[in-house]
């Protein structure tokens, strides 16, 4: 099916960049072009990485506040995996890379790639790569962050059925946690053989 952006107008350029945009779609019954107006939050993209302790059996998990998460019933302050923007030309590896020793001080040896995703296609352009990575977990721990990025982030390393219930208590709501920690429950014992669990 076709489409055609109409109309094109910057509504706002900071941290993120907020735009509205007037275009036509095809339809699925064929006919005439649906005509609508959307804003797009374009954040640009984004990596995270679970980092997994196979010889420990332990996860990494990061926590600081979060303004979006504001009216949780949980509180602002979410316990997460890493994550980060990438900037223009970075792959998404590099950027996991770079993120662990920012929000955690933490080395990633392998990074084993997840899935790609869109986090929110009806609103935002921001597309997700997800791994989980192999590092050795004894001695993480700590707060963290860049100050001048306003970040607090303190390190959790929990055994990952500790994880593992967590998320099934509904304690982690997170996306990209979510999916990283279902996808080590189906996957540990395969990583587990292949690091030298």
């Amino acid at each position: 099916m076709k489409w055609e952006i109409l109309k094109l107008e910057d509504l706002y350029r900071g941290f993120f960049h907020l735009r509205r945009l007037r275009l036509s779609h095809g339809r699925f019954e064929g006919g005439e072009p649906m005509v609508i107006e959307r804003e797009l939050l374009d954040r640009g993209h984004a990596a995270g990485v679970l980092p997994y302790d196979p010889v420990r059996d332990v996860v990494l998990l990061v926590e600081q506040f979060r303004v979006g998460a504001i009216e949780s019933p949980h509180g602002p302050w979410l316990m997460e995996i890493i994550a980060g923007l990438m900037d223009a030309g970075e792959r998404a590896e590099s950027v996991a890379r770079r993120e662990a020793l920012e929000e955690a001080d933490c080395r990633l040896d392998e990074l084993v790639h997840i899935h790609d995703y869109y986090s929110t296609p009806g609103s935002s352009s921001e597309r997700i790569s997800l791994f989980v990575a192999r590092a050795d977990l004894g001695e993480a721990g700590g707060v963290h962050g860049l100050a001048d990025e306003g970040e607090e982030i303190r390190v959790h390393v929990l055994p990952a059925e500790e994880a593992f219930d967590r998320l099934d208590r509904m304690q982690v709501d997170t996306a990209m946690t979510i999916i990283a920690l279902q996808w080590l429950r189906l996957n540990r014992d395969g990583l587990r053989e292949r690091w030298g669990g």
